[in-house]
């Protein structure tokens, strides 16, 4: 799609300044390299390298919601290419004038004669990259809004002052909240199977699958990186209908002792849960969805911050089916 977006600008003649290619956060392409060579690197298109090893695992894994209106970075600045790559990959778009003689000729300026940069800066060659920019391979509202020229940053340098979207440890940070995914949500039911009306549900997850989870983003040729880290605090039960009781009565459960919610065992019929639901009604011949939904506090560390910094917390939920029959019993 990234490609496709490009094609399209450079066929209509406009000026893709960034020459950026749509910066997909999954997909791996070849990063900036000192030699300028052909290498695979196991970066991304925009050079940022993501451990996954330690998200959550399992068939029902999804990504967490943020809980406000908070979302990643739609683009941002990041290097791309040596000057080796850089005349690359221009020369030939050049060459097939698809993009506009007079497009052309001011590119041919800026980056070849001298206005502000010459012959790709070759003689800089190991002493710097070439920034471009990037997009949010979800192609948020601002996807677009990073239309600065493609350029150049000796190493050691910031970027630019007036590039706030240059990548950074936060950003990196935000980018890696895209790339959590925590375990599906499916509660444990006691009773299992069918639960009757006016019998306490008990309901929990298993503790062994909802602990942290985490990703660290990198950009090796910057050495920077941050780690976003997703721990469980509480889970939600909203029971599928108004003709239900929860427990506690906000129907929040929180984490306690690493645990979320309690196992059922035997001996316990006269107890209220600590985390469960109890229905006032059959479910007549269908079933209520019960959403069971859990909220992950986020935080991240990263080059040069020493203390974990927030971000806004996220929620994973799933919907399970949930017969209740007319008929009580103790359930011992």
């Amino acid at each position: 799609m990234a490609i496709a977006v490009a094609s399209s600008l450079f066929a209509s003649g406009q000026a893709w300044a960034g020459y950026g290619n749509g910066g997909s956060t999954n997909g791996g392409a070849e990063g900036p390299t000192e030699s300028g060579g052909d290498g695979k690197a196991t970066a991304t298109a925009s050079g940022i390298v993501y451990d996954r090893s330690k998200n959550g695992t399992g068939p029902k894994t999804g990504a967490v919601t943020p809980a406000t209106n908070w979302a990643p970075p739609p683009c941002w600045y990041a290097p791309k290419y040596t000057p080796a790559q850089f005349k690359k990959y221009v020369e030939p778009i050049w060459q097939a004038e698809s993009t506009g003689h007079e497009w052309d000729l001011e590119q041919r300026k800026r980056y070849v004669q001298g206005e502000p940069y010459k012959d790709f800066n070759l003689d800089k060659a190991g002493k710097g990259y070439w920034w471009t920019s990037f997009a949010n391979d979800s192609y948020p509202p601002g996807w677009d809004s990073c239309d600065k020229p493609t350029f150049w940053v000796d190493n050691g340098d910031p970027p630019p002052a007036d590039t706030p979207e240059a990548i950074t440890p936060e950003i990196l940070a935000q980018l890696a909240y895209a790339e959590v995914r925590v375990p599906g949500t499916e509660v444990t039911l006691a009773p299992e199977g069918e639960t009757k009306v006016n019998l306490p549900t008990w309901a929990w997850l298993d503790d062994k699958e909802f602990k942290p989870v985490s990703v660290t983003a990198r950009v090796p040729v910057l050495d920077i990186e941050a780690t976003t880290t997703a721990e469980p605090i509480s889970l939600k039960i909203d029971p599928g209908t108004k003709d239900a009781e929860t427990y506690p009565s906000s129907g929040a459960c929180p984490i306690k002792d690493g645990k979320i919610g309690e196992p059922y065992a035997k001996g316990k019929s006269d107890e209220d849960p600590p985390c469960g639901v109890r229905y006032l009604r059959s479910s007549g011949d269908g079933s209520y969805p019960l959403k069971a939904t859990v909220t992950w506090k986020i935080s991240w560390t990263g080059t040069g911050v020493n203390e974990p910094q927030e971000l806004p917390d996220g929620e994973f939920g799933a919907d399970q089916e949930v017969v209740v029959e007319e008929v009580q019993s103790i359930n011992r």
